[in-house]
């Protein structure tokens, strides 16, 4: 990345006259992620990233947010999802209509046989791990799961509890199960887990901890994003996408033109080859603004 905030493919170049790498066929859906990548580390969406998407929507682009939140967190970027109103949460295994109060409208859920056969395999293979259950409703934990985010209204049980079918919340789909440890690095639980586990369940992460995410064999962010450009005929080279951590990887992949963050962790970054600013520079504006641009002078000529 240029000092001037220029995205770069490739060395670092002096140029003044380098300008960021763009799709050569028309852009119609821009698939971005959140943490690390739309938001700054505040949680927050500057005002130049509000003003790009907005431009986005206004071009006849449509912007889908994919990320690893649950719907209850989607509050941050609400009011800038135009024209459909959906984002695709819990990396894949829920579509939320955030024009209608976040609601879910689509729902891959992770089945109880296959995640207490998840707990099982992990507790053997990494003793020491602790999990939590996200449920279309909301979180609940076990005693020792660390407290990153507390919920007054969250149950507190050992794991086989939270998903037995005698739990009061049964009847609410489990959208992930989520697993700590404390000691293993984060890329080494997750090899370790995928090893152990991975023909029960998808493994990924997206934190900078040991924290797994383990969703139904298949869900992805990129195969509910495939699924939703299909509906609406939109073809994978249409389609420009924005991530930073291993859980973006396959929808990194499946997009025709895909950039990683400056800050994009070293996996995402080998596996594309475009870059983009960090997320606390706008990366992603830098990006559409420069689509946009594009676009319209295409337009104007034509």
């Amino acid at each position: 990345m240029r000092e001037d905030g220029l995205v770069t493919d490739g060395p670092v170049t002096d140029d003044p006259a380098a300008e960021p790498p763009l799709p050569g066929r028309r852009t119609r859906l821009i698939a971005t992620d959140l943490d690390g990548t739309l938001l700054h580390d505040d949680k927050t969406v500057s005002d130049r990233t509000i003003a790009a998407l907005a431009a986005a929507e206004e071009a006849g682009i449509e912007v889908f947010f994919v990320t690893g939140r649950p719907a209850r967190w989607m509050d941050v970027v609400s009011d800038h999802v135009h024209g459909h109103g959906l984002a695709i949460c819990a990396n894949g295994a829920a579509v939320v209509d955030l024009h209608r109060g976040r609601r879910i409208v689509e729902v891959r859920a992770l089945e109880r046989s296959a995640a207490l056969g998840v707990v099982e395999a992990l507790r053997a293979a990494a003793p020491g791990t602790s999990f939590a259950v996200e449920r279309t409703g909301g979180i609940h934990y076990e005693p020792q799961y660390p407290p990153f985010h507390l919920d007054p209204a969250a149950l507190i049980a050992p794991v086989e509890k939270l998903l037995g079918e005698e739990s009061e919340k049964a009847d609410e789909p489990v959208l992930k199960l989520l697993a700590h440890h404390s000691e293993l690095h984060p890329d080494a639980f997750l090899t370790l887990a995928r090893e152990a586990a991975g023909h029960l369940a998808s493994f990924t992460r997206s934190s900078p901890t040991a924290l797994l995410e383990i969703s139904s064999a298949g869900v992805s962010k990129a195969g509910t994003l495939a699924r939703c450009c299909a509906e609406r005929g939109i073809a994978p080279h249409e389609v420009v996408a924005f991530g930073d951590m291993p859980n973006d990887l396959e929808m990194l992949t499946w997009a025709g033109t895909s950039y990683a963050m400056a800050n994009a962790h070293p996996d995402v970054l080998a596996a594309t080859t475009h870059r983009t600013a960090g997320n606390n520079e706008d990366g992603v504006a830098l990006v559409i603004e420069r689509l946009i641009d594009k676009l319209l002078k295409e337009r104007s000529s034509g």
